[in-house]
C-alpha cells in the first residue's frame, strides 16, 4: 500500500535504550550505521535516532530512513541527516490522512520494519524489526493501578490479581525479544497477540474492579 505523505517530523536531542539490529551491510573498514528506536508510552509517536560510528573522510551524503508500518508493503522515506534524532506519528509515517494539525492518532502496536542507508544506499545500510507495544503497556498500566498494591503484604484477591497480570506483562517482553533480538518475528508476534488476549480477558473479568 503506497499513499501520499504530510511529513510531520519534530527534531530532539536525548539519549535512549539500545535497539537490536536484524541485519547489517558495510563497506569494509566505513560507516558503522545503527539506530535507536525506544519504547514510549505516547501511543501517538514513534521516535528513532541514530547512533551510527561515520568513519573520517567519507560522505555522509543521501542519508535515507525507510519505515515499513504494519500491514503496509512499502515504506514511507525519509530524507535525514546523519546523528538524526527525529519523533514520527501517524502523518509522518502515511497512516493518517486527515486531523494531523490537531487531533493525531494512535499508532498501532505491531512490527516495523526500520532501514536506514546512506551513500552507496544499495551497499551502506542497517535494517531492525521494532516490535511496539505501547497500547498494550498503557492498558497493562492501568490495569496495574486499579490494585491496591503498598509496603503491606496484599490479601488473596489481589495477590492473584497481580500474578495474572505479571504473566501477562512477561509475554509482551518475551515478544519483545523474539522479534527484537531472536530475529522471529512471526513468534514474537504470536507471543504479543497471545498477552493482549489474555489482558483483554483481565479486563472483562476485572472491569468494575478498583
Amino acid at each position: 500500500m503506497e499513499s501520499s505523505v504530510n511529513f510531520s517530523i519534530l527534531l530532539l536531542s536525548t539519549t535512549l535504550d539500545y535497539f537490536h539490529p536484524i541485519t547489517q551491510k558495510t563497506m569494509a573498514l566505513k560507516h558503522q550505521l545503527s539506530l535507536e528506536t525506544p519504547d514510549t508510552n505516547n501511543c501517538k509517536v514513534l521516535r528513532v535516532f541514530d547512533t551510527s560510528t561515520y568513519a573520517d573522510g567519507l560522505d555522509k551524503e543521501c542519508g535515507t530512513l525507510q519505515i515499513t508500518s504494519p500491514g503496509f508493503n512499502l515504506p514511507v522515506n525519509i530524507e535525514v541527516l546523519p546523528y538524526f534524532n527525529i519523533v514520527l506519528n501517524g502523518c509522518s509515517l502515511g497512516l493518517q490522512k486527515s486531523g494531523c494539525g490537531d487531533a493525531l492518532m494512535c499508532i498501532p502496536d505491531g512490527i516495523y520494519v526500520i532501514r536506514y542507508s546512506v551513500a552507496p544506499n544499495n551497499k551502506v545500510l542497517v535494517e531492525y524489526n521494532h516490535l511496539r507495544t505501547s497500547q498494550t503497556l498503557n492498558k497493562y498500566f492501568n490495569e496495574l493501578c486499579k490494585l491496591e498494591i503498598n509496603s503491606t503484604e496484599p490479601d488473596q484477591d489481589v495477590r492473584q490479581k497481580f500474578k495474572e497480570l505479571q504473566e501477562i506483562k512477561s509475554y509482551i517482553d518475551a515478544a519483545k525479544v523474539k522479534v527484537e533480538y531472536c530475529h522471529q518475528p512471526e513468534e514474537g508476534m504470536e507471543l504479543l497477540i497471545y498477552a493482549q488476549k489474555k489482558l483483554n480477558a483481565y479486563s472483562e473479568q476485572y472491569g468494575q474492579y478498583c
